[in-house]
């Protein structure tokens, strides 16, 4: 099975000054280690970028965190919208690749991750959020999300990998 590792809105122009530096760390940790996984078994990690209101003044913002790791073989699917899929080429990318399921993780657990979630089980993939690879603005949204959706922690990665 082919799965996919969606890391969504992880970007300064949303966490930066927005999310407690330790929380971010702490949610880059397990993005890089299940994005490492995957890249050693020649899985797949997109970087999803919100590029609503980016231009060529502000560009910088919008680029991704410096505690994600973004290697070249990574891909990057850029969006306008909270679900990552409406109006990208994100569906087809995963299709291309024979994905069938979808890890997310990123920024904002009650908009963008969710949005892109649902976006991704209306489209016939299986999505999962990634336990502890999850940030909001809102200490309560992380737990809601994660009490309401399919979860995978990272060892469960590794064993199905």
């Amino acid at each position: 099975m082919k799965i996919a590792l969606l890391i969504v809105d992880m970007q300064s122009v949303h966490v930066q000054d927005q999310v407690d530096e330790r929380k971010i760390n702490r949610a880059c940790e397990y993005i890089n280690y299940v994005a490492g996984q995957l890249r050693s078994k020649n899985q797949v990690v997109i970087h999803v970028q919100d590029v609503e209101g980016m231009t060529e003044d502000n560009r910088e913002l919008y680029a991704v965190i410096p505690e994600v790791h973004v290697y070249d073989s990574d891909l990057r699917v850029a969006k306008e919208s909270g679900n990552a899929f409406w109006n990208t080429e994100l569906e087809q990318v995963l299709a291309r690749h024979g994905v069938r399921l979808v890890i997310i993780a990123g920024f904002a657990a009650e908009q963008c991750v969710l949005f892109t979630y649902n976006g991704a089980e209306e489209r016939g993939f299986r999505p999962v959020i990634l336990q502890n690879g999850v940030l909001s603005t809102h200490s309560d949204a992380v737990d809601a999300t994660y009490r309401d959706r399919n979860v995978i922690s990272y060892p469960v990665v590794e064993f199905l990998i």
